[in-house]
């Protein structure tokens, strides 16, 4: 079985900070800059070793900055300029750095397949997926994390989870399909008034042409997606990839054979959950019962 399972230095879907201890969350500019290092590195012919001599750093350490593990420090970059010529460009690019905040590590490659997706295909019994939530819900999420989440953390969350909300408007194109458990919505996440920007929001993100939402009965006792929730994804090339998320890891899958399974489950699902018509139906009547 193909797969990739980065258990390394997130906090869940979307999350915010890393734990104690960890480094820095991993970014495409931290990843261009550590490229940038170790190029200017071999061509002023110095292995690892002897660079880290120089710039008085452990190998260990420049070994992190050239993979983009590892934020660079302002004595590193000044060090490591020297070190390669002074030509210019170690100090030019550092100030460009980001960490990325709000997206978990393991979630990552996950959310760049996203946005070159043309189906997207999501089953939830735990929350709200995030591309859904208005913001009140999602801050209730952040607000109730453990470990908590500092004011900072909970603003990062945010901002990414609302930078990828625009998928759904901006890729057109994409069929994006969710099917909810109706436990979510039962729930009252927030409470009343949260509840009802919640199931406006669905019902308004159901209207898109692109956009199907269906609704899992709490009627129907049992159905294809007990193992828990899933995402499918097709890429235009074509490919299908599938993620699946824990408390603490997610795991990326590749392997045809096992998105196979994945597939046939969902479109069970799809045929045991309420139409299109009657999901949004049930959604405006708890809406009107709040």
């Amino acid at each position: 079985m193909a797969y990739e399972n980065t258990d390394d230095d997130g906090t869940g879907e979307e999350a915010g900070g890393s734990p104690v201890g960890a480094e820095p969350e991993a970014s495409d500019s931290l990843r261009t800059f550590g490229a940038v290092v170790q190029a200017l590195r071999e061509h002023a012919g110095l292995s690892r070793e002897e660079f880290a001599e120089r710039v008085r750093f452990s190998k260990h350490t420049v070994a992190s900055i050239e993979q983009g593990r590892r934020m660079p420090d302002e004595d590193f970059v000044e060090r490591a300029e020297e070190a390669t010529g002074n030509v210019g460009a170690i100090r030019k690019a550092a100030p460009h750095l980001s960490r990325q905040p709000g997206l978990a590590s393991w979630f990552r490659r996950w959310a760049r397949l996203e946005l070159e997706a043309v189906t997207l295909y999501t089953y939830e019994c735990r929350m709200v997926p995030g591309l859904l939530q208005p913001e009140s819900y999602a801050r209730t999420l952040f607000t109730d994390q453990l470990p908590p989440l500092s004011d900072a953390q909970v603003e990062a969350q945010w901002t990414a989870r609302a930078k990828r909300q625009r998928l759904l408007w901006e890729r057109p194109n994409t069929t994006f399909g969710f099917l909810l458990e109706e436990q979510l919505f039962r729930r009252g996440t927030g409470g009343a008034e949260v509840t009802r920007t919640l199931i406006d929001r669905v019902l308004e993100i159901a209207e898109l042409r692109n956009v199907e939402v269906q609704v899992m009965p709490l009627a129907r006792s049992s159905h294809a997606g007990l193992d828990g929730p899933m995402q499918l994804l097709e890429t235009r090339y074509p490919r299908w990839f599938a993620y699946c998320e824990g408390q603490r890891s997610g795991v990326l899958l590749s392997d045809p054979r096992e998105i196979s399974v994945l597939q046939r489950r969902y479109a069970r699902m799809r045929a045991q959950a309420l139409s299109l018509e009657d999901s949004v139906g049930l959604l405006r009547e708890m809406r009107g019962a709040l």
